[in-house]
């Protein structure tokens, strides 16, 4: 017979991903969350989280590879929702893309190097991962390799989706 703590713990691994976790870090009026996972797992859960904001959201993408930038404020969550759902395998493939979605005390950002980072002014987000199946942990382990942004070079499938979204969206776009 298997011992209680081992069945926990199987089933606890067999459901959970060991590599996919966060981090919370809690300071007065501000709580901050880092999250890691495969790439395809973190555009997912960014995407699901989405559905957790306000019904109006502020945009802002920076596409690293060609250096444009699109923002707009007050765009419709659905919309934005839509437009972004289309870009999550382009993203995960590629990485390279700096995405926020802001709203007064939320903003979902998902970083050029593939994680997910929360600013919120409350610590609802830490419980909406949980309900993801991800795991928080006290600490962030200590990278062993941390891409480089230098490394970034242009992807032209990923460049024609973001200007859809962009367009879709009406976002006005600057290159710098």
């Amino acid at each position: 017979m298997t011992e209680p703590s081992t069945l926990v713990r199987h089933e606890r691994s067999r459901f959970r991903g060991t590599d996919e976790w966060f981090v919370v870090v809690r300071q007065p009026g501000l709580v901050s969350i880092r999250v890691f996972a495969t790439a395809e797992r973190i555009v997912d859960c960014w995407h699901a989280l989405t559905l957790h904001l306000d019904p109006a959201v502020d945009v802002h993408i920076h596409d690293l590879r060609s250096s444009r930038r699109w923002s707009d404020g007050l765009l419709a969550l659905p919309d934005v929702r839509e437009a972004m759902g289309r870009l999550r395998l382009p993203l995960a493939a590629s990485g390279g893309v700096e995405l926020s979605l802001f709203t007064e005390s939320d903003q979902l950002t998902l970083t050029p190097e593939m994680l997910l980072v929360i600013y919120a002014r409350t610590d609802r987000w830490a419980y909406l991962l949980d309900g993801l199946g991800l795991l928080e942990r006290p600490d962030m382990a200590v990278p062993v390799w941390r891409p480089t942004r230098d490394v970034l070079r242009p992807d032209t499938q990923l460049a024609l989706a973001l200007q859809a979204a962009a367009d879709r969206l009406g976002l006005t776009g600057t290159d710098r």
